[in-house]
């Protein structure tokens, strides 16, 4: 596996793995998904965007960008994807090493989950081994594809 930043020759296998998993349900708070456009956009417009490979096929990507503004802008937020087809192979975890790093090296403090979805074990076993600490948990706060609501737990980790 190889993992390095997003360039625009990646835009259709990168918005098709962000997209299934908008299209999921279970955990991105988008609704819409992106376009070519709207994707390299997107992208673009992080503070970084970084994808991880195996042979020219990408097995995920994810968006780095300041949790807030001003006085807190030390504090950065991100986003994970891995294709269904990729989960299971370590991906993730790389995304998620790859991504402290770079928080680290733009001059980020802490990195910060807003909403990691309370189903999402997987998730919130790797960031448990990550050494994330669990703020708490907003009960009912995403609304599941199947239109129920789901517990969200806010995250955060001294970087």
């Amino acid at each position: 596996m190889k993992l390095r930043q997003f360039e625009d020759r990646d835009i259709e296998q990168a918005r098709e793995i962000w997209n299934e998993v908008v299209r999921d349900g279970v955990a991105f708070p988008q609704l819409e998904e992106l376009d070519t456009q709207s994707g390299l956009e997107f992208f673009h417009s992080q503070s970084f965007t970084g994808v991880c490979e195996d042979k020219d096929e990408l097995l995920g990507l994810y968006i780095l960008h300041p949790n807030n503004v001003g006085r807190c802008g030390h504090i950065c937020n991100a986003s994970y994807a891995v294709a269904s087809s990729a989960r299971g192979r370590g991906a993730g975890e790389a995304l998620v090493r790859h991504c402290l790093e770079k928080a680290k090296e733009l001059g980020f403090r802490i990195m910060q989950f807003n909403a990691v979805v309370s189903s999402n074990t997987t998730a919130l076993r790797l960031y448990a081994k990550l050494g994330f600490t669990q703020l708490g948990a907003i009960p009912g706060g995403f609304l599941m594809k199947d239109g129920h609501y789901q517990d969200i737990i806010i995250h955060y980790k001294k970087l």
